[in-house]
């Protein structure tokens, strides 16, 4: 069938027919070996015609070891043949220990490939595909085929899938039963799902930024506000000595502020008075007694207006005010440790804007308004319950109890986020990957509790957005370029890469591509990817549902792998229309 090398060209060999030998087109993409002086090169027919098969080349063997990349090429008097079984092992991988079997090679009679757990899994993954190319019953083949296997139990794993359509449930909720030290956990924002947990994040947990994100903030001029805000509401919720005297330190100075402005009375009692119904303690509020000469007043009385538009108590009400003002808590700073609630945020929100001028700055005003609609918004709303948790807890044990259930250890964990809109989506997922990249950034031992963060439909998420901007970073970017060595890798699932990040896409290792055919996501992904060749393109045009070309650090080769259909499935197939139209 091989004669002669006709010529060689940078990557490819141009191989002719033997005259009279019949040129079968299941070659196409099989493995053929060229060898020459004590030399193994692997290539891949990607062309055949009655006169010339063109190979493709991909490394070489030497020994029991395959390199890939091809420095020398054959000479044109190389022994060409078909890969032998032996040699096919290196490629296809072969069961033992830290090896786990991904799917069946179409190719070679589905031959069982298998893959490096460590090559695979310690790395960012990508797996693309079009709407019905079989992405998330890929997902839960890869992922049940880890805990299904018989060489390793991988008991202290922490995958975190963030699920747009509640899809995964079924697939992974009897894990236990595989193996009784496996547990499957369900988070849900649905508050009719009735099969697991809702979702709640402590406040106190968050920061400027994630506050900036909650808010949909825009311009740096709010997140003063926010830092201000957090501040103050971490103050309010405090009962401390030194907490109330900083809160009267606090009031006394907007107070003493609002009387120095240019405002009426009228006006200035108005301001006043919502200063101090934002913010009260027990020597203020309005119902507190000031004592003057002989006489008690409340300090409610004391804004009372005379016939000259003036205060009748000015005197006292100062008097009374300045005591409360010491300079040296200007510095003070609230522990972090502290519960507060969305109440409590409002209420600080209510407080910055009047304690710190803004009323008499029109464009900070604007600004602060619209963090305070916002964030008034979210508090009316259902949402107000994901954010509303019993209890003070510190992230170390916030992240315990994620993966906690019934005193054990639960190790995937699963978000259904199907009962929320884009943007609170993104901003929870953005919220669990910072608190999972900053618990893991500050373990003593390095890497000694690694999370893999799966993020089902993840151009919801991982796009090209405003954060650099507002706040210098992405949490998906700083986890793509930094993650590996903290141990937290992103699992990337999308019908759209070209709506993903370019800087998180550059730092996959290991991708997995379904059947795609829009031009712009194939030109995107062959532009961003160095190794993605138009050898892939051309192959994943071809694939069937199920079906996927594997590439990057874990394969040796890129090849067509044919996944095993998950058991459970997951709940991802179109609607039997023909069925319910039917009654049937």
């Amino acid at each position: 069938m091989f004669g002669k090398i006709v010529y060689i060209s940078d990557s490819v060999a141009h191989i002719s027919v033997v005259e009279g030998t019949p040129v079968s087109a299941n070659l196409m993409n099989m493995y053929v070996v060229f060898e020459d002086e004590n030399r193994r090169v692997l290539g891949e027919v990607v062309d055949i015609s009655k006169e010339i098969i063109k190979v493709n080349f991909l490394g070489v063997i030497d020994g029991d070891k395959f390199t890939s990349g091809v420095l020398r090429k054959p000479t044109l008097e190389s022994k060409i043949r078909m890969i032998t079984e032996g040699e096919l092992n290196l490629i296809t991988g072969t069961d033992g220990e830290g090896m786990f079997k991904l799917g069946l090679s179409p190719l070679y009679n589905d031959r069982p490939v298998y893959v490096d757990i460590n090559a695979l899994c310690s790395n960012h993954l990508a797996i693309f595909g079009n709407t019905g190319s079989g992405k998330s019953y890929t997902v839960a083949s890869f992922v049940q085929s880890m805990f299904y296997s018989n060489n390793f139990n991988p008991y202290r794993a922490n995958y975190m899938i963030f699920d747009a359509y509640g899809e995964y449930h079924n697939a992974f909720e009897r894990l236990g039963e595989v193996n009784p030290n496996y547990q499957f956990k369900y988070y849900t924002t649905n508050r009719t799902d009735g099969n697991g947990e809702l979702i709640r994040i402590p406040l106190w947990l968050l920061d400027i930024d994630d506050f900036a994100l909650l808010l949909n903030a825009e311009k740096h001029s709010q997140l003063e506000i926010i830092e201000k805000m957090i501040k103050l509401a971490r103050i309010i919720s405090m009962e401390s000595e030194e907490a109330t005297k900083y809160k009267n330190h606090l009031i006394a100075k907007a107070i003493l502020d609002t009387l120095y402005t240019n405002q009426t009375s009228a006006s200035k009692r108005n301001d006043i008075f919502t200063i101090i119904a934002g913010c009260s303690t027990k020597e203020f509020n309005l119902e507190a007694p000031i004592q003057g000469v002989g006489y008690v007043r409340k300090l409610r009385e004391c804004f009372l207006i005379d016939r000259s538009g003036e205060f009748v108590e000015s005197v006292l009400i100062t008097q009374y005010i300045t005591s409360f003002i010491d300079e040296s808590l200007d510095n003070y700073e609230a522990p972090n440790d502290h519960y507060f609630s969305l109440d409590t945020l409002q209420k600080a929100l209510d407080f910055t804007l009047i304690s710190d001028g803004f009323l008499r700055n029109d464009k900070l005003y604007d600004e602060a308004i619209t963090l305070k609609v916002r964030l008034h918004s979210i508090a009316i709303s259902e949402n107000a319950e994901f954010f509303n948790y019993p209890t003070y807890i510190t992230l170390n044990n916030y992240i315990s109890s994620l993966v906690a259930k019934n005193n054990k250890k639960s190790q995937i964990i699963n978000f259904n986020l199907e009962d929320t809109d884009d943007r609170l989506s993104k901003t929870i997922v953005k919220i669990y990957s910072k608190m999972l990249f900053n618990f893991t950034k500050h373990l003593k031992i390095r890497g000694s509790i690694p999370f893999h963060v799966l993020l089902e439909e993840s151009h919801r998420y991982v796009q090209n957005d405003t954060d650099n901007f507002l706040l210098g970073y992405n949490i998906f970017e700083r986890i793509a370029k930094e993650g590996r060595k903290f141990g937290i890798i992103l699992n990337l699932v999308s019908q759209r890469p070209v709506e993903l990040s370019e800087t998180v896409i550059s730092q996959i290792s290991n991708f997995l591509i379904l059947k795609m055919t829009h031009p712009r996501d194939l030109e995107y992904i062959k532009k961003m990817l160095p190794n993605m060749s138009a050898e892939i393109v051309e192959k994943q045009k071809s694939l069937q549902p199920g079906m996927c070309v594997a590439f990057g650090t874990a394969f040796k080769v890129p090849m067509i792998i044919k996944m095993p259909l998950p058991n459970p499935e997951p709940h991802s197939s179109n609607v039997n229309v023909v069925s319910i139209w039917q009654g049937k």
